[in-house]
C-alpha cells in the first residue's frame, strides 16, 4: 500500500522522489527515523515521536478509515492533529453540556460521587450487539454499570468521573464499531428514521435480486434436462451470479459487520453461522458456474435467505418500536420552546434547554409545562394524565408544585422553575424506565449466556453432519445441507424472547400510573402470595383533614382557638400539623407566636400574647389533657385522633383529625383475596385502632404498634416460611421493610421519585393499580415461558430436519424468520390495544383529595 495513495491526500511537494513522506502529516521522514505505524496490515512511516503516537491513537480508536477520506495531511505544529470525531467526542466532558443528561448520584466513587447518563447507540442489530457492548464497557475501570434496552437502543451507564471521562466511554463504544452520543428524543427520532431508511434501502435491493433471480430459477428448472439450450442456461447463470452480487455485498453487509465484531470479541455470535450460510452458498454457486456445471447452482437460496431475513429484522424492528410506543411518548411531553418572562425585556421565546432554577415562565391554556416549578400567579387546572394515567385535570394554585410535561388546561400560570434537565421528574421516570427494561430477569439471562453455546454446538454439529453426508451418504449434498443446518438454527427468537415482552408490558403499565423500575421485579412479582400494606399514605389519602373542634373554653377576643393553633402548627412539617394550617388558611386572623419550640413526636410550645401556649398529643401536657372533659370522636370517624390546645396550662380546645380510606381501598382488598392473595396490614397506630381499621376494609389480619424495625421483622419471618412478600409503603419511612421485601411498592413517588428505591412505583397513588399489576406480571411470566419454549422446541426440531437433508436452504430461511417473528408477535399481546389504553382495570378516576375543605372545621 503505497503511502503516497491520494485518499490520503498529496505527499510533501518538497520531498524528493525518493523520499519518503510521513503517513500522518505528509512532511518528509528524515534519514534515519524509525517512527513506523501499522495500518490495515502494513507498516507506514512517520516523521517524529508526535505523528507516531496521534496516528496509532486515531487507528487503536477504530477511526483508521480517517485516512481514505481526508482531502489533505493533517497540519503541522500549531494546527491540529487529532480528527474532529474525538474532539467531539470529548466536549461531552463540558459542565455546561452534561447538565442536559447527566444526574450526579450519591455513590462510593474514588472521588466521592457517581454519575448517570442516558445514551443512544446507533449499530445495534440484534441482541448479541447488546451482549458485546455491554461486557465490553463495563470491563472499562471506572465503569460501575452500563445497560442497553435492546427494543429502545438507549444505554444507561454509570460511571465514577474520577478514574474515567464520559468521552472515554465514548470512544471505548467507537472501537468495538457502534456510536453512542447522549440521548434526546429528536436525536433519537433522526436516528431511528436513518435505522429504518437503510433498512429498507437493503429490503429493497434483496427483494429486486429475489424476484430476477427467482425468474431465472425457474427457467433453469424447467430446462435442466434440456441439451439444445445449455449455452442459454449458463448464460442464465451467469446473470444470476450478477443479480446475487449487490444482495450479497450490499443487502447482507449489517450481518458480515455483526459477525465479525462478535469474532474480534472471541465470541460466537448468532450472526456467525448466518454469514458462514450466505458466504458458503454464494462462492460455492459461483464456484459451480465457473465449472460450467448446472448442479449445486444454489444463487436464489441465497437472495431468498437475505430477503426473509431482513424483513423478518426490519418487522421485528417496528415491533419493538411499538412495543416502546409508551415509554417515548415521555420524551415528547416536554415543548422544544418556553416563554421566559425577563423583568426588563419581557417575554421571551426560549429553548427549553436555556431554563435555569429561578427563572420564571408564562404557560398558556393547552401548553405543556416546560419544567419542574412552583405556580407563582394564576389559578388553572392540570392534566397529568400522560404521567399518572387519571383522566381528570386537577385544580392548581398559587404555591402548588407541578411537574414537566403536564399540560395547563384553564388559564394562564406564571411557573417559577425549580428543576431542569437531568433533574426533573419526567427524567428520573426515564431513567427507572430504562433500569427496568435492561434489568434482565432469571430466564433473560439463562437464555443470553446459552447462545454463545449455542451457537458453538450448531457449528460443531454442522460439521460433523458435512463429515458424514460427504463420506456415507451423498457428497455432492454435504455443503447444501450444512448451508440449511446453519440457516435453520439461528437463535435470533431465543435472543428475542424476553427484551420485547419487558418492553412492552412495562409500556403497558406506565399508561396506567405504575412505574417498574426494576425489570427483575416483574419475575418475582408474579410469584407474590404475601401482600403487605402499610397503612398511613398507602390505604389511606396520606392527608389528614379536620372533622371537627371542641372548644373547652371561650376563644380569645378577635379570634378561635383554631387561629392560635395554627399559627404555633405553621412551624412544623407533620402532616397533623399540616391539616390545622390548612383548616385555617380562610380566617383573616393570624396570631402572631413567639419563642416557638418543637418538641419532636409531641407538638409545640410557644408564646400568644403573653400566654404560654401548647399544640400537641396527649403526650405534651398530660396533666392538662387528664383534667379535660372526656370526649368521644365525632360518628362516622372512629378512628379519629385528637390533637389539644393547651392555653397556660389548661386544655381549651379539641379538635379531631381523620385520615379517610382511600376509596378504592377496599375493593382492592377484596380483589386481592379473590386471587387467593394473603393480606396483612403492618401500621404503627394503636393495635385496637388498626383492628377497627382493619375490618372496615376487610383485612383478615391487622398488626399495629409497629416500628420499621418491626415491620421488617415479620417479612423476615414470612419469607422464612416460603412466602413471596410484597410490601407496599409510603416509600421514604418504610424505607427499611420496603428494602428487605421481595417486591416493593411505594405510594405517591412524584416528588420523591429520584430518591425511590422501589420495584415499583405508583405515580397516580391509585391502589387498584396493585391486582392490574399483579395480573399483567402473570401474564408476562407466561408469554416469556411460551417466547422460550417456542425458540427452543423449534430448534430441537429443525436442527434434526436440516440434518437429514429434508430442509432446503431456501426454506430454512423462511422457518428461522417467521420463528423470530412469531416470538415477537407473542410478546406484543402484552401491549394494550387502542381502544383499552387501561389494560387490566376500569377504575373510577381518582377523587381530588389533595386539597380538603377548609371549612370541615
Amino acid at each position: 500500500m503505497s503511502v503516497r495513495d491520494s485518499s490520503r491526500g498529496p505527499a510533501d511537494p518538497t520531498a524528493s522522489p525518493d523520499q519518503t513522506s510521513c503517513f500522518h502529516c505528509g512532511l518528509p521522514v528524515p534519514p534515519g527515523a524509525e517512527y513506523p505505524v501499522d495500518f490495515e496490515g502494513s507498516k507506514q512511516a512517520t516523521c517524529c515521536a508526535g505523528c507516531q503516537a496521534v496516528a496509532g491513537a486515531i487507528i487503536e480508536r477504530g477511526l483508521g478509515t480517517y485516512y481514505h477520506h481526508r482531502s489533505a495531511p493533517a497540519g503541522t505544529a500549531g494546527e491540529p492533529l487529532i480528527p474532529d470525531e474525538l474532539r467531539e467526542l470529548e466536549l461531552f466532558d463540558s459542565p455546561a453540556i452534561q447538565q442536559q443528561f447527566v444526574t450526579d448520584l450519591e455513590g462510593r466513587g474514588d472521588g466521592g460521587e457517581l454519575r448517570e447518563a442516558a445514551l443512544i447507540l446507533e449499530g445495534i442489530t440484534c441482541a448479541a450487539c447488546v451482549w458485546l457492548n455491554e461486557r465490553h464497557v463495563q470491563s472499562l475501570p471506572g465503569v460501575q454499570a452500563f445497560t442497553i434496552n435492546y427494543s429502545t437502543h438507549r444505554a444507561r451507564v454509570v460511571w465514577d468521573p474520577s478514574r474515567i471521562a464520559l468521552s472515554d466511554i465514548l470512544k471505548a463504544i467507537r472501537d468495538i464499531g457502534y456510536h453512542a452520543h447522549p440521548y434526546d428524543p429528536g436525536t433519537r427520532e433522526q436516528a431511528l428514521m436513518r435505522e429504518r431508511g437503510l433498512a429498507l434501502r437493503r429490503i429493497a435491493v434483496a427483494a429486486l435480486g429475489m424476484m430476477q433471480v427467482m425468474m431465472l430459477a425457474v427457467a433453469l428448472w424447467l430446462g435442466e434436462d434440456d441439451p439444445a439450450h445449455q449455452d442459454l442456461m449458463q448464460f442464465m447463470r451467469w446473470v444470476a451470479a450478477a443479480l446475487t452480487t449487490p444482495v450479497v455485498f450490499y443487502s447482507a453487509i449489517p450481518f458480515y459487520q455483526s459477525a465479525w465484531r462478535d469474532l474480534r470479541q472471541r465470541r460466537l455470535g448468532m450472526d456467525v453461522p448466518v454469514s458462514l450460510a450466505i458466504v458458503v452458498t454464494y462462492f460455492a454457486s459461483l464456484y459451480a458456474v465457473s465449472l460450467g456445471t448446472g448442479e449445486h447452482v444454489y444463487f436464489e437460496s441465497v437472495v431468498m435467505f437475505v430477503f426473509f431475513l431482513l424483513t423478518s429484522r426490519y418487522l421485528e424492528l417496528i415491533a419493538r418500536q411499538r412495543a416502546s410506543q409508551a415509554i417515548d411518548r415521555l420524551d415528547r411531553l416536554v415543548p422544544a420552546v418556553a416563554n421566559r418572562i425577563d423583568p426588563q425585556e419581557g417575554s421571551q421565546a426560549v429553548p427549553v434547554s436555556e431554563l435555569e432554577p429561578g427563572h420564571c415562565v408564562r404557560v398558556r391554556p393547552g401548553e405543556s409545562i416546560p419544567a419542574d416549578g412552583v405556580i407563582r400567579e394564576g389559578h388553572s387546572t392540570i392534566n397529568r394524565a400522560l404521567l399518572t394515567g387519571e383522566p381528570d385535570p386537577r385544580p392548581a394554585v398559587p404555591g402548588d408544585a407541578v411537574t414537566g410535561g403536564t399540560i395547563n388546561v384553564d388559564s394562564p400560570l406564571t411557573i417559577e422553575v425549580r428543576r431542569v434537565g437531568a433533574e426533573t421528574t419526567l427524567a428520573a421516570i426515564q431513567r427507572l424506565l430504562d433500569r427496568a427494561q435492561t434489568d434482565k430477569p432469571r430466564l433473560a439471562r439463562i437464555a443470553e449466556a446459552g447462545t454463545g453455546w449455542f451457537v458453538g454446538a450448531v457449528l460443531v454439529l454442522t460439521a460433523l453432519a458435512g463429515v458424514v453426508w460427504y463420506a456415507l451418504i451423498d457428497p455432492s449434498r454435504a455443503l447444501w445441507v450444512m448451508v440449511a443446518m446453519l440457516v435453520a438454527t439461528c437463535p435470533c427468537a431465543l435472543a428475542l424472547a424476553t427484551p420485547v415482552a419487558l418492553t412492552a408490558t412495562t409500556g403497558a403499565l406506565s399508561r396506567l400510573g405504575l412505574l417498574v423500575t426494576r425489570g427483575v421485579a416483574l419475575e418475582r412479582l408474579a410469584r407474590v402470595d404475601t401482600v403487605c400494606l402499610d397503612k398511613t399514605g398507602t390505604l389511606t389519602a396520606g392527608r389528614p383533614v379536620l372533622i371537627a373542634r371542641d372548644d373547652l373554653a371561650p376563644p380569645p377576643p378577635g379570634a378561635t382557638w383554631l387561629d392560635w393553633a395554627a399559627a404555633l402548627e405553621n412551624y412544623s412539617e407533620h402532616p397533623l400539623a399540616r391539616a390545622l394550617v390548612e383548616a385555617s388558611a380562610a380566617s383573616p386572623a393570624r396570631a402572631q407566636p413567639e419563642r416557638v419550640q418543637n418538641h419532636p413526636g409531641r407538638g409545640l410550645t410557644g408564646q400568644i400574647d403573653g400566654s404560654t401556649v401548647a399544640i400537641g398529643g396527649a403526650t405534651l401536657s398530660p396533666e392538662a389533657v387528664a383534667a379535660a372533659p372526656a370526649g368521644e370522636p365525632p360518628p362516622g370517624y372512629p378512628l379519629a385522633s385528637p390533637v389539644w390546645l393547651v392555653v397556660d396550662g389548661r386544655a381549651v380546645a379539641r379538635f379531631w383529625l381523620a385520615d379517610a380510606p382511600r376509596p378504592e381501598a377496599a375493593e382492592t382488598i377484596a380483589c386481592l383475596r379473590a386471587r387467593g392473595l394473603e393480606v396483612v396490614l403492618l401500621t404503627g397506630d394503636r393495635p385496637e385502632a388498626a383492628d377497627v381499621f382493619a375490618r372496615h376494609l376487610g383485612i383478615p389480619l391487622a398488626l399495629g404498634g409497629l416500628s420499621p424495625e418491626d415491620k421488617l421483622a415479620y417479612v423476615r419471618r414470612r419469607q422464612a416460611e416460603g412466602r413471596v412478600v410484597l410490601m407496599a409503603g409510603e416509600g421514604i419511612n418504610d424505607a427499611p421493610v420496603l428494602a428487605g421485601a421481595d417486591v416493593s411498592l411505594a405510594m405517591g413517588g412524584g416528588t420523591r421519585l429520584a430518591q425511590t428505591q422501589a420495584d415499583l412505583v405508583l405515580m397516580s397513588d391509585r391502589l387498584d393499580r396493585l391486582p392490574v399489576s399483579l395480573e399483567q406480571a402473570r401474564h408476562t411470566r407466561r408469554i416469556i415461558r411460551q417466547n422460550i419454549a417456542w425458540a427452543i422446541g423449534y430448534n430441537a426440531v429443525a436442527l434434526p430436519v436440516a440434518a437429514a437433508g429434508l430442509l432446503t436452504p431456501w426454506l430454512a430461511a423462511l422457518g428461522m424468520s417467521l420463528s423470530s417473528l412469531l416470538v415477537v408477535g407473542n410478546a406484543l399481546r402484552l401491549r394494550p390495544g387502542r381502544d383499552q389504553p387501561n389494560p387490566g382495570g376500569t377504575a373510577s378516576p381518582e377523587p381530588d383529595t389533595a386539597r380538603p375543605d377548609s371549612r370541615a372545621a
